[in-house]
């Protein structure tokens, strides 16, 4: 397996990169996202994931290893394939999907072209537990172990790591604060998991 290229970019198209390895152009197919980080004539590296086929061998390619390893986890899924992993993670963020999954979010995988009512309800189906719980999700948005903070704090770092604005954050912050608070006075420690679920509801049906 070629778990990643380094080199000199040559070329960048709307959905692949070329990056001179060894003095051979490799073609790798990537997220507008991953092309947008790369500049012709600079050095660029990517972790990679490489598609065997019995008519091709396609090579895609990520800005970070967490993007590989959630595209490989996705085509784990009943219909899903290299395209369509690769639209999702061009749609969400790795932490954004495990959210998704996690907290079953039926339109936030719709938004992905070529995902259906169903095809998202079989994904979810298919990967929840596999890609992880809201609250891996929200450590990852952080860049890893989250800190020790309030969970006001958690909950608004969270929502802003999974690409949400500040102003929304706060928004669906001041939305589960009864919930916190009812936690509060009956002695329990806020679950920063439970509190993001309730956040994300709040802001996908404004």
């Amino acid at each position: 397996m070629i778990a990643s290229v380094a080199g000199r970019v040559t070329g960048i198209g709307p959905e692949a990169a070329v990056v001179e390895v060894g003095g051979v152009g490799v073609l790798v197919h990537c997220t507008p996202g991953t092309l947008a980080g790369l500049r012709v004539g600079e050095p660029g590296r990517l972790a990679t994931s490489l598609v065997v086929r019995e008519e091709s061998l396609t090579l895609y390619g990520f800005a970070a290893e967490d993007e590989r390893t959630v595209f490989e986890m996705l085509q784990t899924a009943s219909g899903v394939g290299p395209r369509i992993a690769l639209a999702m993670l061009a749609v969400h963020t790795p932490s954004a999907l495990r959210v998704a999954v996690a907290t079953a979010d039926i339109k936030a995988l719709t938004m992905v072209p070529g995902i259906g009512q169903k095809g998202a309800q079989r994904i979810v189906l298919e990967l929840k537990g596999k890609l992880g719980t809201p609250e891996d999700a929200v450590n990852a948005a952080l860049g890893g172990g989250a800190p020790v903070l309030p969970w006001r704090d958690q909950v608004h770092s969270g929502l802003v790591g999974l690409g949400y604005s500040a102003k929304d954050a706060d928004e669906a912050v001041a939305v589960v604060a009864p919930e916190a608070d009812a936690e509060v006075t009956a002695g329990r420690s806020p679950q920063v998991a439970v509190l993001l679920k309730s956040a994300l509801r709040a802001l996908s049906v404004r």
